[in-house]
């Protein structure tokens, strides 16, 4: 599967509502970065992105999720996201937008970035 491929069919999991199965297109070696410091701000592995992914749904209701692209370039590609979310534990709404470049080898993601 070439990145057009792959980015395509990500795209439209996410899209669909289906993030669980997008998991399909991680290599097993998969790098997380968020813009953030603490530990989540890099995590290694399909486990590791799969429980930062659970903890994020946790600790969020979602009201919408609107993922716009792929937007690709090379062995890259980006997706914008528009969220609006409630945090469970302080009961505050916010909106916000993402943008989360992947990196793909092999026919696999095994970089995500997170630019917001």
């Amino acid at each position: 599967m070439n990145t057009r491929e792959l980015a395509t069919a990500f795209t439209d999991m996410l899209k669909a509502g289906n993030h669980e199965d997008a998991v399909q297109f991680n290599s097993p070696d998969i790098v997380s970065c968020e813009a953030m410091e603490g530990p989540m701000a890099e995590v290694r592995g399909t486990d590791a992105v799969k429980a930062k992914s659970d903890w994020w749904y946790g600790a969020h209701e979602v009201h919408s999720v609107e993922t716009f692209g792929p937007f690709i370039n090379g062995d890259r590609f980006a997706l914008r996201f528009y969220m609006d979310v409630t945090n469970r534990e302080s009961g505050q709404r916010m909106q916000m937008e993402e943008i989360g470049l992947y990196t793909v080898k092999d026919g696999k993601i095994v970089e995500e970035r997170f630019f917001y």
